[in-house]
């Protein structure tokens, strides 16, 4: 009994551990960013309310104000609540991480920022973890303690499945999540042909692409004999990681992947950062934040 209980204390530890880091970030910086790239005006307007302090002048509804002798302003749909959906992928690319911080870890945090700045914006978030099937849903719903349910998940998972299957994940979000809604999708993108699947959840949804790597999977470190896993025939080959050209040839492999990549995203209107593990992930995603603002 102890082990799991001193295992629940560490686990929660940890939860602890990342809702204040990020819940800090989300309160200093990223909830009014957040409000801004994701609930801009521009929605339709749905009623009025009695002018409160700290209202923006522009949304006064100068009509109303003089019928009632009293200010009004306009309040607009997008202010109510949205909902969010964080889809993150958990097949067994994610473990690979050589850097600080694995791309598990690094999912974790973002998700927990996103999760705090949602419903610190009164919003709902809900969960899909995927590998090559739905691992788990976690239906929207607000509040802390949902929010920390969450993050234990995105510690503790462990996914069934190790393969990636990102237009299925897609499909399965359009089904269970009927209402307009703003997701992310947070993944290596490992994975070919779901560039359909991000056009037709883009016209339905708000979708947005979270790009998780790891420099060493674009640089090959030198040690010599190493096993690698070929993603697409799931087979262990030997290669020499000395050799100059199978270094060199693995590097043009890794940046033509990018860069078809990145050609798939702009196609299908999709919104991308490009997050690194050994890198800080509060500059793109404020990059993220200020280029949906315009």
């Amino acid at each position: 009994m102890s082990s799991s209980n001193s295992n629940t204390t560490e686990l929660l530890k940890k939860v602890r551990k990342i809702e204040i880091k990020t819940r800090g970030l989300s309160n200093q910086m990223f909830s009014g960013e957040y409000h801004s790239a994701f609930k801009g005006r521009g929605m339709t307007f749905s009623e009025v309310r009695e002018y409160q302090h700290g209202d923006e002048i522009r949304t006064i509804d100068w009509n109303v104000t003089a019928r009632f002798n009293q200010a009004y302003v306009k309040v607009f749909e997008e202010e109510r609540e949205m909902t969010v959906m964080l889809l993150v992928d958990v097949s067994g690319s994610k473990e690979f991480g050589t850097q600080q911080k694995s791309k598990q870890e690094l999912a974790t945090e973002i998700c927990a920022v996103l999760a705090f700045s949602a419903i610190q914006n009164n919003d709902k978030v809900g969960v899909i973890f995927f590998s090559d099937k739905i691992e788990k849903f976690i239906p929207p719903k607000k509040g802390r303690s949902h929010i920390l349910m969450i993050i234990r998940d995105l510690i503790d998972f462990e996914p069934e499945s190790k393969g990636t299957d990102i237009g299925m994940a897609l499909k399965y979000f359009a089904n269970v999540i009927k209402k307009r809604c703003t997701a992310f999708i947070l993944s290596d993108f490992v994975d070919s042909n779901f560039e359909d699947a991000l056009k037709i959840t883009n016209k339905k949804h708000d979708l947005v692409a979270l790009h998780l790597y790891d420099n060493a999977e674009e640089d090959l470190p030198n040690l010599g004999l190493v096993p690698l896993l070929d993603a697409e025939t799931n087979e262990i080959k030997w290669v020499n990681t000395s050799n100059k050209d199978v270094r060199k040839n693995y590097k043009a492999d890794a940046l033509r992947r990018k860069a078809e990549l990145k050609n798939t995203f702009k196609k299908s209107g999709v919104d991308v950062a490009e997050i690194a593990t050994d890198h800080d992930y509060v500059k793109p995603l404020m990059n993220l934040f200020k280029r949906r603002e315009h």
